[in-house]
């Protein structure tokens, strides 16, 4: 069998494409090259690892475990590989250069972009890449430079800035709370159409206490994007939960506040060597300013 160089990394590059988008043309769209291109690629690598790395099918490519093995070392080596491009293109201008930030998908979609607009304003040289996902990115493999979380920090490597505390609680539409009234208790409430999880329950589960076990069957309306289930809010499919400074600004009323509520930490954090990196400390302090204003906000 023929050996793995480093000069095979383009390969691996085609690889992790695929097994991230699912086919071969999503993987060249996303690679910026043609579709025979990715084609040969793996070809190329399943004949110098002597084993197949998908099963070919006329339902597409289905990887094989051996393809599964090597996909957490690919996802190291493209993160390794990003943190290594925003270091070089920031090398030349060291207030230039790339800053990836992840959070959340309900605040890098709804808290975010005015605040990241702003920075990229005072700082055009630095250019703004945002990671949206519920799951914990890992600042340690630079998955990204600075995460805005919804807890402590665990890592010693870290350096974390606690902004304060937010609230969310059960809302409901305008429009719902004057067609189907509002509950005045939990045992009311399961007469009403709720929003929620599909198939991730939500972390802070434990925390809520309505009576009833939260399991995906109470709901109404099932979806684990929190985007989702805030438009469904909006257009008054039900009553869920919401932050309460994002349901202030689309005017969503609040259904029994006094006796559900959740209160969670917010946080800004960066790996500790990158403190000294100009445009990191930039956005850090923005971020850390603009969310403490917003809490403020919505707390007074």
């Amino acid at each position: 069998m023929p050996s793995i160089t480093a000069t095979d990394w383009d390969l691996f590059q085609s690889l992790h494409a695929v097994l991230e988008t699912g086919s071969l043309s999503a993987a060249a769209r996303a690679r910026g090259v043609t579709q025979p291109t990715i084609g040969r690629h793996i070809e190329a690598l399943e004949h110098r690892l002597g084993a197949p790395l998908f099963l070919r099918s006329s339902r597409g490519f289905t990887p094989t475990d051996l393809a599964l093995a090597l996909r957490p070392r690919l996802e190291d080596m493209a993160a390794a590989a990003g943190a290594a491009l925003r270091e070089v293109a920031g090398a030349a201008d060291q207030v230039g250069g790339a800053v990836r930030v992840t959070a959340s998908e309900m605040v890098g979609c709804e808290l975010l972009p005015p605040i990241l607009a702003d920075f990229h304003a005072a700082h055009p040289a630095i250019e703004v890449e945002l990671t949206v996902s519920n799951h914990q990115a890992d600042l340690s493999r630079r998955d990204a430079d600075i995460a805005v979380r919804m807890a402590r920090p665990t890592q010693n490597t870290l350096v974390g800035r606690r902004i304060g505390t937010f609230d969310i609680g059960l809302y409901a539409a305008p429009a719902y709370v004057a067609r189907c009234g509002a509950p005045r208790d939990f045992d009311e409430l399961n007469q009403h159409p709720t929003i929620g999880f599909d198939g991730a329950a939500p972390k802070f589960d434990s925390q809520i206490d309505i009576g009833r076990p939260i399991t995906r069957d109470i709901f109404s309306f099932r979806s684990d994007s929190d985007v989702a289930q805030l438009a469904a809010l909006r257009a008054g499919l039900g009553i869920g939960g919401c932050q309460t400074l994002i349901a202030r600004r689309y005017g969503l009323v609040p259904i029994l506040a006094d006796r559900f509520r959740i209160e969670m930490e917010m946080w800004v954090c960066m790996p500790e060597g990158l403190r000294t990196t100009p445009r990191m400390r930039l956005m850090f302090d923005h971020l850390v300013a603009a969310l403490s204003d917003q809490l403020a906000e919505a707390q007074a």
